[in-house]
């Protein structure tokens, strides 16, 4: 699909990786605007619209913008992660780890489809990740929902299916950028988890856009451990251990 003129709705416009997204966005023609809490570190060839994904009346505000304005895409990309064992993490920052990483996509979904219906025309992408199929130790939260947002795509899918509205979920792997935390670094270290360079993730995810994929797991290794997981989910608690056992010592040291 040529996405020139395409107008796109962005979320997390201005985070490590919806920069270089916005950029390819923009190179390939679309008409890109950016919902963030704050407006990106350098100047882009993008609109930028304030929106707290994080409080339900920052949905409410960003899902009727959404709504008014129609977008051709939505891109549902912004994320907030939280690494370390579940009894540690505040009930205020799980609540927002819901809120933006799922329930606002959800939203966001519901408020531009009336309007894709109507044209019989559009596309909803969701940035996942590989933690919404292998759910990983020290990540719950985050992996639960990222794999909310998976069923989520997967389900609209469905409903959609027989119209031209294309559902796309990608699942990138680690990405360098402000989320890999100096720890969670140690932890890739440690474990030899991939890292990927948002740039070259920006290209996939465009690609896929272009392409109107279903679902694009970015790894090689990665995509095996997801099918491995959905049917032998007790190997992959094995293949794992190791890692698990790693993580919990930076956090008792």
């Amino acid at each position: 699909m040529n996405i020139s003129q395409k107008r796109v709705f962005l979320t997390g416009g201005s985070g490590g990786l919806g920069r270089p997204l916005a950029v390819e966005l923009a190179s390939a023609g679309a008409d890109v605007t950016m919902l963030s809490r704050r407006p990106p570190d350098r100047p882009q060839d993008a609109r930028h619209i304030v929106a707290d994904l994080s409080t339900l009346d920052g949905i409410a505000e960003a899902s009727a913008t959404v709504e008014r304005e129609e977008p051709d895409i939505l891109i549902n990309m912004a994320g907030t992660q939280y690494f370390g064992p579940v009894e540690s993490q505040s009930l205020e920052a799980m609540l927002a780890s819901y809120m933006v990483n799922l329930m606002a996509p959800a939203a966001l979904c519901r408020a531009t489809l009336r309007a894709m219906k109507r044209r019989n025309s559009g596309q909803i992408v969701n940035i996942g990740s590989i933690f919404g199929s292998i759910p990983f130790a020290h990540f719950a939260a985050y992996s639960s929902a990222k794999a909310g947002l998976r069923a989520l795509s997967e389900a609209l899918r469905r409903e959609l299916a027989g119209t031209d509205i294309a559902v796309t979920y990608v699942a990138p792997r680690a990405i360098q950028t402000d989320m890999l935390s100096s720890r969670l670094q140690k932890y890739a270290a440690l474990t030899g988890m991939n890292v990927d360079a948002p740039e070259q993730v920006a290209q996939r995810v465009l690609k896929a856009i272009e392409q109107r994929r279903k679902e694009v797991y970015i790894g090689f290794s990665e995509q095996l451990f997801v099918r491995l997981n959905a049917i032998l989910p007790r190997v992959v608690d094995t293949a794992v251990a190791s890692a698990n056992r790693k993580a919990a010592a930076l956090f008792s040291s």
